[in-house]
């Protein structure tokens, strides 16, 4: 019999009869399509179409709303571009494009937004922040005072994000190793609940401390931030032990490793930069969180570096108070505490892309 290879085939013949798969590394890559002139001009048309009609409407109606006007250009371009390439070609074509063109358009606005967003504020908070605004706190100035600095807020945001890692790393690796790993009669009762807190309005979560026990303490914004990022760490850390391939189990089972061993020295160690990532994804969302932290640890204008006793302020909440007061030199602080809190989110989650990108080198992904 005449075996017959096409030239697609990712193999590479040796001795005669005998096939040798390529590495994954060695296999070619597909180079992505780039668009063609008559694309350009489609583009261009239904670009220039959508563009045309929406500043037309706010001119004859008077319509200030940008968003609204942005609303009607992007319809009126899919729609345009849809029937100019439904006339060229086949129906499936023509949607394949659309949605393809509305998820570009959408992801390209999102980042947009959020380079607008952090621009605006890198250039309303830069006149504000200097070096002593992080050694400063507000005890000693007035509003209409030059000076002052975040320093209470800092202390405040580190000790309270801090107390709520320590407490909510080990409980959620645990409940989602036990999920995962063990998966005993509890396992549904438990995801149930852990799905039902992820849909939790973090405001309840901050009533339902105070209601248990009332008064301010930083202790109590970290117990309600324990209630926010339980199920985030839980469903991300499972999520991150799936991906542990199960003949590293077996292999460690038909060893005569017990249960408890193979968990502890061969799955937990594999997925060790995925419970990283969640951990540092879980600080990166907790840390900009502020109607718990106001409900349960209210405020302070001096530093309290005691979490268990007294109000305490955090970046959120120092932010919130500043922000919504009409004088231009509170507002300065404010913006100038947001570009400090924006800047530790994004260092968060910079640690967590760059652990998961050693991670995947390390598994040879990359």
């Amino acid at each position: 019999m005449t075996s017959v290879i096409l030239e697609s085939d990712p193999l590479v013949v040796g001795d005669p009869g005998a096939l040798t798969p390529l590495r994954p590394s060695e296999q070619p890559k597909r180079k992505v399509r780039g668009l063609t002139r008559s694309e350009l001009v489609e583009y261009a048309i239904s670009l220039s179409a959508g563009v045309h009609l929406a500043v037309l409407l706010r001119f004859l109606l008077d319509w200030d709303d940008l968003l609204g006007s942005g609303l009607i250009a992007l319809i009126v371009f899919v729609g345009v571009h849809y029937a100019i390439v439904r006339a060229r070609s086949t129906p499936d074509v023509a949607i394949d494009k659309a949605v393809t063109t509305v998820m570009w358009t959408i992801g390209s606005a999102i980042v947009g937004i959020l380079g607008w967003m952090t621009t605006y504020v890198a250039t309303q908070g830069l006149r504000k922040l200097r070096p002593s605004f992080i050694t400063e706190d507000l005890s000693t100035v007035g509003a209409l005072d030059a000076g002052g600095g975040a320093a209470h807020a800092i202390i405040g945001t580190l000790q309270q994000v801090g107390l709520t890692t320590l407490f909510v790393v080990p409980i959620a690796i645990l409940t989602a190793v036990y999920l995962n790993e063990i998966k005993g009669r509890m396992s549904f009762l438990i995801r149930f609940v852990i799905d039902a807190l992820a849909g939790l309005p973090s405001i309840v979560a901050g009533l339902l401390i105070i209601t248990i026990s009332p008064g301010f303490a930083g202790y109590k914004a970290s117990l309600a931030l324990f209630i926010l990022a339980l199920p985030l760490v839980t469903r991300t850390s499972e999520e991150v032990l799936r991906t542990v391939p199960d003949g590293l189990r077996e292999a460690s089972l038909a060893l005569g490793a017990p249960q408890w061993r193979v968990v502890l020295q061969v799955v937990l160690p594999t997925a060790r930069a995925g419970l990283v990532t969640a951990t540092l994804l879980a600080v990166a969302r907790i840390a900009g969180e502020t109607a718990p932290v106001i409900l349960t640890a209210f405020n302070n204008t001096s530093i309290n570096r005691n979490p268990f006793s007294g109000a305490q302020s955090s970046l959120p909440s120092f932010v919130w108070d500043l922000i919504k007061v009409p004088d231009k030199i509170q507002n300065d602080r404010g913006w100038a505490g947001a570009l400090l809190l924006l800047i530790i989110v994004l260092i968060a989650f910079a640690a967590a892309r760059l652990t998961l990108a050693r991670s995947e080198r390390k598994l040879g992904r990359r």
